[in-house]
């Protein structure tokens, strides 16, 4: 009987673009760091960034509206969620445009759904390596979940990058909401307990985490290897660059890998859609030509686009939103749909 494989797509594909994407992404980070890429300003379109900042914006951006090929453009998924995929953008494109106050929501939403979703893909990439492990799914699964966020969001939360996520809050001024404006002055005066607060929960949990995993290794259980590399390199990579942020990259690091690892993913699982989407069944390379091509083209839009365009700047908090969304539901181990 042949033996399943461990890896997702091969040994190759899955080294290079998941496993080991994470340490790559850090080695760029230190690369670039404090070299002309990284400081000097250009100006493209409406924007103004160093080349570092317009590459990563443009690869987070294409990252996001990757999703649509999963979403939209696979039938079997599709029908599943017609409300979701298709009453939900237009009513929240409407909110955002209508109300500035809910445009300024959306957008804080955005930043924080974001670091949730970031420990959510490490995590739905763990269940893969585990159900090719042959584990059954709910086995560890909670653990998992919480121990990723907990290896994501808490550098953030106790870390150096902290104020550069909680300044999205600055933008409710303009609104006339100075509630919700205060925000960071006050996670500013309470950082010293924040991080106290993460380190005694990190411990807490990390202590029973590998108490519960050594009562099931006493059961028989043996985990995949790949998961403790991926879920160790990753969680490695998140406390030193979000916690630290030694090279002034986090940003860079962080969303490079994350995307990297999205994109790669979509075109695992994807590639024949959307090589019959762009007419290409036949030239596989040139479909994926085609796809990186267009979602790097929508990114490097996103990017360069002036962001005073309420209406464009609308459909791009939209895609941020419904990708952070679907992603919890279209990559089902549970339900199978990868």
């Amino acid at each position: 009987m042949k033996t399943k494989s461990p890896y997702i797509v091969g040994p190759v594909y899955d080294w290079v673009f998941f496993l080991g994407a994470p340490m790559l992404a850090l080695v760029l980070g230190v690369v670039v760091s404090d070299t002309w890429l990284s400081t000097e300003e250009w100006r493209l379109g409406g924007e103004s960034d160093t080349l570092v900042g317009f590459f990563i914006g443009t690869v987070i951006h294409a990252h996001l509206v990757a999703v649509v090929f999963r979403s939209h453009a696979n039938p079997a998924i599709r029908k599943l969620y017609p409300i979701r995929f298709f009453v939900v953008p237009v009513a929240l494109y409407a909110a955002i445009v209508v109300s500035p106050w809910f445009a300024v929501l959306a957008s804080v939403v955005s930043t924080f759904w974001d670091v949730w979703h970031s420990g959510a893909q490490t995590f739905g990439f763990a269940r893969i390596y585990e159900r090719n492990h042959g584990t059954p799914p709910e086995l560890g699964r909670r653990l998992d979940f919480w121990l990723n966020q907990l290896l994501y969001a808490g550098p953030i939360l106790a870390g150096a990058t902290l104020m550069d996520h909680v300044e999205a809050f600055d933008d409710f001024e303009a609104v006339g909401d100075a509630l919700f404006a205060s925000v960071p002055a006050h996670v500013e005066g309470i950082r010293g307990q924040l991080t106290w607060a993460v380190l005694a929960v990190g411990v807490a949990f990390l202590a029973a985490y590998v108490m519960i995993y050594w009562r099931l290794a006493q059961r028989g259980y043996r985990p995949p290897w790949l998961k403790l590399w991926l879920v160790g390199s990753t969680g490695f990579v998140s406390i030193y660059t979000w916690g630290f942020n030694t090279w002034g990259e986090a940003f860079l690091i962080m969303n490079l890998f994350h995307a990297v690892q999205y994109l790669a993913l979509v075109w695992a699982m994807e590639k024949k859609r959307i090589a019959a989407l762009f007419l290409l069944s036949r030239w596989p390379s040139l479909a994926l030509v085609a796809f990186l091509g267009s979602v790097l083209a929508y990114g490097l839009a996103v990017q360069t686009m002036d962001a005073s365009m309420t209406t464009l700047w609308a459909i791009t908090i939209v895609c941020s939103l419904m990708h952070f969304w679907y992603d919890a539901f279209v990559w089902s181990v549970r339900k199978a749909q990868i």
